[in-house]
């Protein structure tokens, strides 16, 4: 057992089946804060994840304490203004067909009705989609980029060191959720945070303590059976 992570906060350390078990989007937070030092440590670990030929094309900008509240008041104030979503990459959920699309809509389904919306409640749900540009109340977000000029293989390894940060979270008590949106408007968030040129952000990820009481937390997405998205020849 470990503990000073948090206030009166023990945990057990979690192998790696576990932590995938466990893991979860985590939509409501406690407000303390995640000392800095274990932040610091969590990215040098995740930044062990394979990269194509070890370039390690991922930068994560971290914003705490009075930033995160500095940029959650400007993406707001961005919403309201009405302007346009400028991504520096293709969204990732757009065109989807089949099964990939009946997924989507089940996980919407799902995520209404855990928060007691009904799906024809328009105002409602863009109510909760604007959650995402509050980072859900986390006390952290960061936002991950890799350079514009890069491509869908480069993605693949910025991939990895986000779920390797993700399961290390899980592994330490803490809670995440990956944010597709937090990319859709990068005006306000190159504004606040040293982030590099030519960059272009690829997601953004709010994290902390989750909120235990939270219904919304309890909340689990069911995965495909094995034969739906698994082949074997021999």
């Amino acid at each position: 057992m470990r503990g000073g992570v948090g206030p009166a906060l023990i945990y057990a350390m979690l192998n790696v089946t576990q932590a995938l078990q466990q893991r979860r989007s985590i939509r409501a937070y406690r407000p303390d804060p995640v000392p800095d030092a274990l932040i610091r440590e969590l990215i040098e670990l995740a930044a062990r994840a394979p990269s194509n030929c070890n370039i390690q094309p991922w930068h994560i900008a971290v914003a705490s304490g009075d930033s995160v509240r500095r940029l959650r008041s400007a993406l707001q104030q961005y919403l309201q203004s009405g302007a346009a979503p400028t991504p520096g990459f293709a969204a990732a959920t757009t065109q989807l067909q089949a099964h990939h699309r009946e997924r989507q809509v089940d996980c919407a389904q799902r995520y209404y009705q855990a928060l007691g919306i009904e799906r024809s409640d328009r105002a409602a749900r863009q109510g909760v989609a604007q959650r995402n540009w509050a980072f859900f109340d986390a006390p952290h977000v960061a936002f991950i980029s890799m350079p514009s000029t890069m491509n869908q293989s480069n993605a693949l390894d910025v991939g990895m060191f986000v779920q390797s940060l993700m399961l290390l979270m899980t592994e330490r008590g803490l809670g995440s959720i990956a944010q597709g949106a937090l990319a859709q408007y990068p005006q306000p968030i190159f504004a606040a945070l040293d982030i590099p040129e030519g960059n272009a952000i690829l997601c953004g990820l709010s994290f902390g303590y989750p909120k235990a009481q939270a219904q919304i937390n309890a909340l689990h997405m069911p995965r495909a059976e094995l034969d739906q998205y698994c082949s074997f020849a021999s």
